[in-house]
């Protein structure tokens, strides 16, 4: 367990490996483009283990620098229960560095930045802590998938 500043401890707790469809284009208001990313499936590892299933969503608002608005929505089953997952957060790089994730290149993780805010709801007793506790993840686009390291801040 990591401590950092204000006391806060940070521990490593799963990692998703979500497995992502073509984006859909919405709209572009402002110079804003929105688009839904359809969420197929993805395994659970770390502390926990499961699957993540089909039906969710990462909706996203592109900015003219490219720079990205994450909001995403998903549920994971796991052994002890289902947790519903809200994750916002953000994703920027160089122009060059963008362009090769649009176009399903795999770049090297520390070639751009990808964090997310995490919550968790859930009506498994076993997991129901989760419910009062915020997450950060740390994302990387590879392929068709999305993994994000998360870590249970306490």
């Amino acid at each position: 367990m990591a401590q950092h500043g204000f006391g806060l401890s940070v521990e490593p707790f799963m990692r998703l490996e979500i497995e992502v469809a073509q984006p859909v284009d919405a709209s572009v208001v402002h110079g804003i483009a929105r688009r839904c990313i359809p969420i197929i499936g993805g395994t659970v590892s770390g502390r926990y283990q499961g699957t993540i299933l089909p039906g969710g969503a990462d909706w996203q608002e592109i900015a003219p620098d490219g720079t990205l608005e994450i909001s995403a929505h998903y549920i994971l089953e796991l052994a002890e229960g289902s947790i519903e997952v809200r994750s916002n957060g953000i994703r920027h790089g160089s122009p060059d560095v963008l362009q090769k994730l649009a176009q399903g290149e795999t770049v090297e993780r520390s070639e751009y930045y990808f964090r997310t805010a995490i919550r968790f709801r859930t009506a498994a007793k076993t997991l129901g802590h989760l419910n009062n506790r915020l997450a950060i993840s740390e994302g990387e686009r590879i392929g068709s998938r999305v993994c994000l390291n998360i870590h249970e801040v306490e």
